[in-house]
């Protein structure tokens, strides 16, 4: 296996010695295994499920056929919209979206036999020349759209078609200003013959295909050629520990009950409560959360029908047994057509489970007309008061998926709703979008028992974020009830791209048991408490230090050559020819190491003029010609403080070049790593920016960072670039509480630091990079690695006995105390 590359690795390794499985997953190096005793596996075999395909085939079947009718759609759009007069108005595009959620409607309705007649919208249609569709779909959204008792009483003699439509209401046919083009052959074909004959509504999923049809439409997604949607198995990692876990299991009390009157008693009471649940997403987008919650919880009360009918309903009781009602789901929701499709993907989400309830009573129960609820508010969710959508005394829930938009990236508008939630103005620069929506739900569920759960990108539990954020939101007493540690949220249906996230469950109340999910397998750790950064540990708040937090060297940047890259590029071939013409410029070339050249051994060379005459720069002409370069970039910048560099052109823009040897750490290196590669450089070699660089740092201190100690630390507090390691001075090493050995056990971490090097030379021509692959390392390095990391644990105390020897996460803990206790001492 070792010989495979690393995209072919397997994800998971499971070992077994006939009492316990251990379960690797490859993709987290420094994280444990996860134990599964062979005495349990009769309950806990649902811990292998990643070893077989888990997924539901009818849960496939309907992903298949949504997104075949998002391409149905696409395809309707595409030839709908080159028909308008103006396809590029704001007018026509937003008439042709509406345009496109009244036919899909009308294309469910008539399979899932809402118009009381399979074929219904076809047959209509089929019976109007092409020139003539356009007006007969203008009359037909009328008549969807007018009671009976308010329709032309002659309508049934001239036209019985058109005029055996119900009315629909709901606001979907609203007479608005639409306008609808002339159709062709082309839509007329795709229309009856692609979107009607060919494929049946009914079976779509309304929580996969409102994104898919939103995204669809959605002139941005549709240039990156991708359909959009959020897996259902995605949105149960937020709604089942945030509120269906419990219900469920308490659903499952009630059934296990064996007296029948109680136990009926118990279902009414039970359906009741289903009923009187009240949810809010305040980025709902197209209402896949709200949809699918929705849908879950018509499965229970469904369920619970059938056990109190056994299946019918008796003479004198009450004809409709559904009490849930998408009227208790509340959207926010900036786009108006997404906003629109929400609406649409709740109504096709009631019909069908209508359609359950009817199978089970034996019973035909009325869903036209739609009711008109105004529960999706289109709107700025961050400008917008939650209360004035639903008062937060009648709310249960809080969730969804706010937009990733990072710190650096937001529109200037988007910076403003920032800025307009959050108290500490000053921290905003550094904060993502999905930032706000934290920050405005705590103040939303202030003095109640709202639980509120999000998807964000991984960042705001990591680095400067993590302190700045958390700091601010749970200083009045929210904690963290459950969370996903970051995890690939698979989002798009063509090409799978994927973005590292975490879920959190948040509140003022103070569950007895917190649940940390630590990957994508759903295992379970139960704790007292979990904090901003995801770990079983006190609430501790790490931001950005000057100085470390104890007596130890200082970490700098290497130096950065804001040149353009005239002077810090040069490779060997460059740099030869230019010594072999101009032999005196031998002096003027030293190494350079970037990150990537201090991993994966490559050359490159920079100038380096420092004490250089100009008379010397001149008498070459290739240096001279870089320089001059150099100065022209410069003296162009937009940055006052670049173009000041332009005085001094032969320099490196900041130097931070050491007079003495010096311990070099790349600020990225990749995730899949279980330590950093750091080392020794001579002060002959120039260090880049792209490395934090030590001075004068003995082996005592190479050993201790280059620990499975400081590593557990850097992996929690570090910021990342997707998954990779940023490693900082200002939050990685500034704050990371050191040991106080005795001096043997610093005597000991030194020879265990050396031993480390002399395992590296023993591979001198293979570079750091592959010295640390995870399945390439050496055996006498990882060795070496391992008796390091032994002592550097005794330092802190710790003795194979104890817990936070055994497993990072509880070295973490164990960090984060002595943190605390030590960050308190220098206040």
């Amino acid at each position: 296996m070792t010989e495979l590359p690393v995209s072919k690795h397997p994800r998971f390794v499971v070992t077994c010695n006939f009492s316990t499985f251990l379960v690797y997953d490859m993709e987290q190096p420094g994280g444990e295994p996860e134990e599964i005793l062979l005495e349990n596996l009769e309950t806990d075999y649902y811990r292998l499920s990643f070893l077989t395909d888990s997924e539901n085939v009818h849960l496939k079947r309907e992903m298949e056929l949504s997104l075949a009718a998002g391409e149905i759609v696409g395809l309707l759009y595409d030839a709908f919209l080159k028909q308008y007069v103006d396809p590029t108005s704001e007018r026509s595009l937003k008439s042709l979206n509406m345009l496109c959620v009244r036919l899909v409607f009308c294309l469910y309705a008539e399979d899932a036999g809402i118009f009381g007649k399979h074929s219904m919208f076809h047959d209509y249609m089929a019976g109007y020349e092409v020139h003539k569709m356009r007006k007969a779909l203008i009359e037909l959204f009328h008549v969807l759209d007018t009671k009976p008792e308010d329709r032309d009483p002659y309508l049934k003699d001239d036209d019985p078609i058109l005029a055996a439509f119900p009315y629909v209401n709901g606001g979907l046919f609203t007479d608005e200003d639409i306008e609808i083009p002339q159709f062709t052959e082309e839509i007329r074909s795709l229309l009856l013959a692609k979107a009607s004959d060919d494929f049946n509504w009914a079976e779509i999923s309304p929580t996969i295909f409102g994104a898919v049809f939103e995204s669809t439409l959605n002139p941005e997604t549709r240039r990156s050629g991708g359909m959009h949607y959020t897996s259902i198995e995605n949105i149960h990692k937020v709604i089942d520990p945030l509120f269906l876990d419990n219900l469920r299991n308490e659903f499952q009390t009630i059934k296990e009950e064996t007296i029948e009157k109680t136990r009926n008693k118990r279902l009414a009471e039970f359906q009741d409560k289903l009923a009187s649940l009240k949810f809010l997403d305040p980025a709902c987008g197209s209402g896949n959360f709200l949809t699918e919650t929705y849908l879950s919880l018509r499965r229970m009360e469904n369920e619970a029908v059938a056990l109190m009918t056994g299946g019918q309903i008796s003479l004198g009781e009450v004809l409709n047994p559904i009490k849930v009602s998408i009227g208790q789901f509340y959207g926010i929701e900036i786009n108006d057509f997404a906003a629109t499709v929400a609406k649409t993907a709740l109504w096709i989400a009631e019909s069908q489970m209508m359609k359950e309830t009817e199978d089970i009573v034996h019973t035909q129960l009325d869903f036209l007309p739609l009711k008109a609820y105004a529960n999706i508010t289109e709107g700025n969710a961050l400008r917008t008061e939650w209360e004035s959508v639903v008062p937060k005394h009648e709310l249960n829930y809080i969730m969804g998926n706010p937009p990733f938009v990072g710190a650096r990236l937001m529109k200037p508008e988007q910076k403003g709703d920032l800025i307009a939630v959050f108290d500490n103005k000053k921290n905003c620069g550094n904060l993502d979008y999905v930032s706000a929506w934290y920050k405005k739900a705590v103040g939303y569920i202030t003095r109640t028992d709202i639980e509120c759960a999000f998807v964000s990108t991984n960042s705001i539990t990591q680095g400067e974020q993590a302190g700045l954020l958390w700091s601010e939101i749970m200083q009045n007493g929210i904690n963290i009830n459950f969370a996903y540690r970051t995890f690939k949220w698979n989002s798009e249906a063509a090409e799978k791209a994927a973005v590292h996230c975490v879920i959190i469950g948040f509140s003022y109340i103070n569950r007895d048991e917190k649940v940390l999910f630590l990957n994508e397998t759903g295992t379970k750790h139960i704790t007292d408490n979990i904090n901003a950064y995801l770990v079983e540990a006190p609430n501790v708040f790490i931001s950005s230090r000057k100085q470390p937090l104890q007596n130890v060297p200082e970490m700098e940047f290497g130096s950065m050559a804001n040149d353009g890259g005239f002077l810090c590029n040069y490779s060997d071939e460059d740099k030869n020819d230019v010594v072999y013409k101009y032999p005196k410029s031998e002096k003027m070339f030293k190494r350079f190491l970037g990150a990537t050249e201090f991993l994966h051994n490559k050359s490159r060379w920079c100038l380096w003029l420092k004490g250089i005459s100009p008379t010397e720069i001149k008498e070459v002409p290739p240096v001279f010609e870089a320089v001059q370069k150099v100065k022209e970039m410069r003296a162009s910048s937009n940055r006052e403080a670049t173009r000041k560099l332009a005085d001094t052109p032969m320099l490196f823009g900041e130097i931070r070049q050491p007079e003495e040897d010096y311990l070099l750490v790349p600020r990225h290196s990749s995730e899949n790593r279980r330590y950093i590669p750091i080392g020794y450089v001579s002060r002959d070699i120039i260090c880049g920016d792209a490395n934090m660089l030590i001075p004068n740092a003995n082996l005592y201190y190479f050993g201790v960072l280059t620990s499975n100690v400081h590593m557990a630390w850097m992996r929690t507090v570090c910021g990342r670039l997707e998954m990779r390691y940023r490693y900082s001075a200002t939050i990685v090493y500034n704050n990371f509480p050191w040991c106080e050995p005795t001096e043997e056990q610093k005597a000991y971490i030194e020879k265990t630091a050396q031993g480390i090097l002399d395992a590296r030379a023993m591979y001198p021509n293979s570079p750091l990079a592959d010295l640390y692959d995870e399945i390439a390392m050496p055996p006498e390095l990882r060795k070496a690695h391992q008796e390091n990391d032994k002592a550097v644990m005794r330092a802190y105390g710790l003795s194979p006995k104890d817990e936070a020897f055994k497993s990072e996460s509880a070295c973490v803990a164990m960090l984060m105390k002595l943190y605390k206790a030590k960050a308190e001492q220098v206040k």
